[in-house]
Parts: C-alpha cells; sequence; structure tokens
C-alpha cells in the first residue's frame, strides 16, 4: 500500500513511519524540514516539505494514497499564539482531510487524544465518556476531531479516530526534564498524587494505529489506545524514579500554592512570549484524573499491548542514556546508595 503521514518527524509519527516501511508499504510524509526528516526516517521514504493548511500541498501529498495518518499537531506552549492551535489543529486537519476524500483515499486515520475527555469524573473513562477539554490544545483537538465526525458517511473515504494516551518511549524528549529532575533528586510531588495516570508506550500504540488503518467495518468509530492499565500518579512517578535508579521524591508541595504560582508566571510570562518557568497544565498534570478502558481497542481492533510501565520506563532511560541526553552519573550520591541497596 502507499501510505502518508503528516507529523511524519514528530514522536509518533516517525515511528509510526519506520513500522510502515519496515512492513514493506510506500510511505509519503509531510514535514517542515528536510534536514529532520533526514534525520529521523527510515531510507526510501518520499518527503514533501511544505505547509499543512496549504490545499495545493496537501493534494499532492495524498495523490494515489490508500491511507492517510493524520498525527500533526502543534506542540504545546505557554507562550504561543493562541490563533496557531486552531490553525494547525482544526484547519489543517480538514485541509488534509477534504484533500483526502477528494483522492479517494481508502481510510483517513485521525490522531486525536485523550485529552478530549479532560478530568475525567468516573474511572474508567471510555469513549463514550463526556468530552471536558482543560486547555486550548484539547479544545482545538476536541474541535478537529468533530470535524472529522462530520465527514463520516459523506464519500467513499473511510474515518477513523484514534485518541491515545500519554505517550512515551525512546524518541521522546517531553518526559526527559522530569527524568532528570528525578535522578538528581531535584523532582517534587505536588499534592495528594492520587488521581490516575494513563501512559502507552510507543511500540504498543503505534501497533493501535495499524490496527486502526486495517480492521474492516470500523468507519466513524473512536477507539483509545495506551498501556494495559492505568495507576496512580505516586506510583507512577516512584516507577519512573526506579527506571533512573533514584529514590522516591521526598517533597511534595501543596498543590494550590503551586498552581497560583503558575498562574502569575504565565501572566507575567506570555505578553512578552517568554516560556514561563511554570506551567498551569503542568501542575494540573497532578490533579486531573487520566484513567481509561482500552477494552473497544482490544475487542474490535484486536489490540494488546505488551510492555508494561516499568519495562517501557527502562527501556526509556536506556535511550536517553545511549543519546547522552541523561547520563549515568546524573543520578545523585543518595540515589545511588538507595538503587544499589534494592539490589543487594
Amino acid at each position: 500500500m502507499r501510505a502518508v503521514v503528516t507529523g511524519g518527524t514528530g514522536f509518533l509519527g516517525s515511528h509510526l513511519v519506520h513500522a510502515l516501511r519496515a512492513a514493506g508499504h510506500d510511505v509519503a510524509v509531510l514535514a517542515r524540514s528536510d534536514a529532520k526528516a533526514r534525520s529521523v526516517l527510515p531510507h526510501g521514504c518520499e518527503v514533501l516539505l511544505g505547509d499543512i493548511c496549504d490545499a495545493a500541498v496537501a493534494r499532492k501529498l495524498v495523490a494515489g494514497a490508500d491511507l492517510v495518518f493524520h498525527t500533526v499537531s502543534n506542540f504545546r506552549t505557554a507562550s504561543g499564539a493562541a490563533a496557531t492551535y486552531r490553525r494547525i489543529n482544526v484547519e489543517g486537519t480538514t485541509t488534509v482531510l477534504e484533500a483526502a476524500i477528494a483522492a479517494n483515499v481508502a481510510r483517513f486515520v485521525h490522531c486525536s487524544t485523550i485529552g478530549v475527555h479532560g478530568d475525567v469524573a468516573i474511572s474508567p473513562g471510555n469513549e463514550e465518556s463526556p468530552f471536558n477539554p482543560g486547555d486550548l490544545y484539547q479544545e482545538t483537538k476536541l474541535e478537529a476531531e468533530v470535524a472529522v465526525v462530520r465527514r463520516v458517511g459523506a464519500s467513499a473515504t473511510e474515518v477513523v479516530i484514534v485518541r491515545p494516551c500519554s505517550l512515551y518511549g525512546p524518541g521522546d524528549t517531553r518526559m526527559l526534564k522530569m527524568f532528570r529532575m528525578l535522578a538528581r533528586g531535584t523532582f517534587f510531588k505536588v499534592g495528594s498524587c492520587r488521581a490516575n495516570f494513563h501512559a502507552g508506550y510507543i511500540d504498543d500504540v503505534v501497533d493501535g494505529f495499524l490496527r486502526a488503518a486495517s480492521v474492516p467495518g470500523i468507519d466513524g468509530e473512536a477507539f483509545i489506545v495506551g498501556g494495559s492499565d492505568y495507576v496512580p500518579l505516586e506510583a507512577y512517578i516512584d516507577t519512573a524514579a526506579d527506571a533512573v535508579g533514584a529514590s522516591p521524591p521526598r517533597l511534595r508541595l501543596p498543590y494550590g500554592l503551586m498552581y497560583s504560582a503558575a498562574w502569575g508566571c504565565e501572566r507575567v510570562c506570555a505578553p512578552f512570549g517568554v516560556e514561563p518557568p511554570l506551567h498551569v497544565r503542568r501542575v494540573r498534570f497532578f490533579r486531573n484524573n487520566r484513567a481509561f478502558s482500552i477494552d473497544k481497542a482490544r475487542d474490535v481492533l484486536g489490540y494488546s499491548p505488551k510492555i508494561d510501565l516499568r519495562d517501557g520506563m527502562r527501556r526509556t532511560v536506556a535511550w536517553y542514556q545511549a543519546q547522552g541526553l541523561l547520563r549515568p552519573n546524573d543520578v545523585t550520591a543518595e540515589s545511588s546508595a538507595v538503587a544499589r541497596s534494592r539490589v543487594r
């Protein structure tokens, strides 16, 4: 088959491209940087440089394609212009979707996010849980998903939506700061950390996307894919600490204090286009409930995640160290002693 991947140089997109090429498919990728494309993509990919909102570029990209995986989205920054969220997440999605429909692409697999459900009131959430986006990124991702759903059944192009849980694994640098702070003993917990967190190892999530592209009879359906289970945030953080050989963080700060500080940082920094040292969304990370069921993906797609959180964290840390992003000697002397005592 010929598959198209938007956002193909991103974390999810690049892993998806590698999996498609390994399966023998022809792959075309939309990218903004030729240098980045060459650094992360496998040999033999067709790379088209251009803007996700350029209709002419989108038409050229999807010409002759059997599948389109739409994974592009903007990266959240507190200092980013609000208009860029809607332009990339909503306008970019509709531009590529309309091009795919015009080209009679068989299936359009849209990458959404569990964030459209926001802070889940009843655990575990599922595909039918109320939408409750908590920030502009999540709001515009929901707008994009709604726009995609409107086109279901309007053409020969089938549409399938995948809402991945929080992605992690080799190649991801978004969680690197947390691992570094844990290794150095400078990470602190905020509030009780009793809220649940649901992560998805990259290889498992990619498998979910490939299944969403191939299983018949699922036009218009949405699927949540992630790890086999969710855990309390306290356990998630402590598992990450163990992966770097560090002791669990001892310092715990009040949620209200940190939220107020983050709110103030954003109000001061954002008007000047400066990334604040503390984000509201990062503080919400400690309270928002992210507990989901993947039963629908299991039952309909045959999805079955293979990598548990402990193994996935260790693989991620090993990749960081291999890339020189996290040095073994980053772990504090105290943490190293604790890690050695565990071995004994």
